[in-house]
């Protein structure tokens, strides 16, 4: 059984220009930009990025419905929040008109039963 060989400087060559030329006859076998079936595949990848385009678009869209629809509810939930505190306010004064007249029938009763003496 032999040993392993060690591959000279001209061997070393030779596979490195074998090298290039594989790659080079790869190359040259891709179809080019004009072959029916590149220029299928690059419309099918312009239909898919228009299709992506329109549905961002669409969320985008839904996305600003949205927005608007919680900034009216929002809205909506201040303006009542403002009602029912004026309501509440409204009702206050109205009890403390009540406390203050019952005081002051009290009171001039008092004053009244006072001046019958």
């Amino acid at each position: 059984m032999r040993g392993f060989k060690e591959p000279g400087f001209a061997d070393r060559q030779k596979a490195a220009q074998q090298a290039r030329q594989s790659i080079v006859q790869k190359f040259k076998s891709q179809p080019g930009p004009d072959d029916p079936e590149v220029a299928k595949r690059r419309q099918e990848r312009e239909a898919a990025a228009a299709r992506r385009e329109q549905q961002r678009l669409e969320r985008e869209a839904a996305k600003a419905e949205q927005k608007r629809l919680d900034e009216e509810a929002k809205a909506a939930e201040a303006a009542r929040l403002a009602r029912e505190a004026e309501e509440h306010a409204a009702r206050l004064a109205d009890m403390e008109a009540e406390q203050k007249a019952k005081r002051d029938a009290r009171y001039a009763a008092r004053k009244a039963r006072g001046k019958k003496k």
